[in-house]
């Protein structure tokens, strides 16, 4: 980690979102020590985010997941593989399907609709753009607002790993926690 965590934060608000995350996560996360308690009000915005992603996205949330899940693996975030490893876990999804993502294209485990989500991030994340056929297989299996849901999920998971990655943030154990609360 290339800057040293502040543990405590100064504002309010950023005492109020680390304890709630704490209790729901098990640990204050990495990110909200050395990136939101040098900018508070990225605690709100960092709050919002997530309230979006839990509250306002229609996707089923295996699909959300898995949406978010696979550019953070093709980023190498490891911060965020294990934060959506441990969400997966609380949502009582399994972790089979997160582990397998790599090869989803000729997996099994994944239907055409996953695969068309995932073939869409995939080449959003490494290209910036995305084929017409590509978007085409996606209209297929999603109607508009879905669509407009995995392209923001991608957007903001590629903005998290270009948080996380430059900084040095790694796992924080956050998928072993959520792991030995299930058991």
């Amino acid at each position: 980690m290339r800057l040293t965590p502040i543990e405590r934060p100064a504002d309010l608000f950023g005492k109020v979102v680390s304890w709630m995350t704490k209790r729901r996560l098990g640990k204050v996360i990495t990110p909200m020590k050395v990136i939101y308690a040098r900018i508070p009000g990225l605690f709100r915005l960092a709050y919002q985010q997530v309230q979006i992603v839990e509250k306002q996205i229609s996707l089923p949330p295996a699909i959300n997941i898995l949406v978010r899940t696979w550019p953070a693996m093709i980023n190498e975030c490891t911060f965020c593989v294990d934060i959506a490893k441990a969400a997966a876990l609380y949502q009582h999804l399994s972790l089979e399907k997160i582990e397998a993502l790599p090869s989803y294209r000729t997996s099994p485990l994944f239907d055409d609709r996953e695969r068309a989500a995932l073939a869409y991030v995939e080449e959003a994340t490494r290209h910036k753009h995305v084929s017409d056929a590509t978007f085409a297989e996606l209209q297929r299996h999603f109607n508009e607002r879905e669509i407009v849901e995995i392209t923001w999920l991608n957007a903001l998971e590629n903005y998290y790993n270009l948080l996380n990655l430059p900084l040095g943030i790694e796992a924080d154990g956050l998928c072993a926690i959520a792991q030995r609360r299930a058991a």
